[in-house]
């Protein structure tokens, strides 16, 4: 699977590149801002991906000007009611002070909640980590009730609050993308093999307008009109 938009690319993570994100994660600029601060041996990474490498986990390798510069993921997928806990990254820490993250997280977001119609996102956030709860409140995230005195605090962002919180930011990654907003989604045949798929699939049959589809060697590609 890939997902093209804002001239960011997320492409679902695939094994022989869990070695370069265990890296990044074992990395102190990411590692310290985790709950789990321990150092990940690749047996434990590999022990990782065999746990979330299926249809209720969708982690992708996020590639910028052809380059691999972090992790975005969507975890605890519940597909019925359109939910998931959401998750990022940049391994990348040249990037850390620059527009990227934007890029990558609203490409994201306008993609699960116009594109696949999702109801709701979740994400922890560390209690010691204000830049991360800053950002993400800049998005739309709120703290969830009850987590104010927890570590591991629980936040919750919908469609609306995004709408009514990030109108700035959407306008500014649009500028940025000089005009690339629109949204390609890539099922490749692995997709199919997994039924990946045929879960985005029954989804995009709710999408507002007719998606173009077009069969290709790399696989089925679906676009805004």
């Amino acid at each position: 699977m890939k997902l093209f938009k804002y001239g960011i690319t997320l492409e679902r993570l695939k094994e022989a590149d869990i070695e370069l994100v265990r890296q990044w994660r074992n990395s102190d600029p990411v590692r310290l801002n985790m709950e789990y601060r321990e150092i990940i041996s690749s047996a434990q990474q590999a022990e990782w991906f065999r746990k979330v490498d299926n249809l209720e986990n969708n982690y992708m390798m996020i590639h910028y000007r052809g380059e691999k510069i972090g992790l975005l993921n969507d975890k605890n997928i519940d597909w019925e009611a359109r939910t998931s806990e959401s998750g990022l990254f940049l391994g990348r820490t040249d990037y850390y002070s620059t527009f990227v993250p934007y890029l990558v997280s609203v490409a994201g977001i306008e993609a699960t909640f116009y594109f696949l119609n999702w109801n709701r996102q979740y994400a922890h956030i560390m209690r010691s980590n204000p830049n991360a709860i800053r950002y993400n409140m800049q998005l739309g995230y709120r703290l969830c009730d009850g987590q104010e005195e927890v570590e591991n605090r629980l936040y919750e962002l919908t469609r609306e609050s995004f709408e009514q919180t990030a109108g700035k930011i959407r306008k500014a990654v649009r500028q940025l993308a000089e005009g690339d907003s629109g949204t390609v989604l890539l099922l490749e045949p692995s997709d199919y093999a997994s039924g990946l798929a045929q879960r985005f699939e029954a989804l995009l049959k709710n999408y507002k307008t007719p998606l173009q589809r077009v069969e290709t060697a790399e696989g089925v590609r679906y676009s805004e009109v």
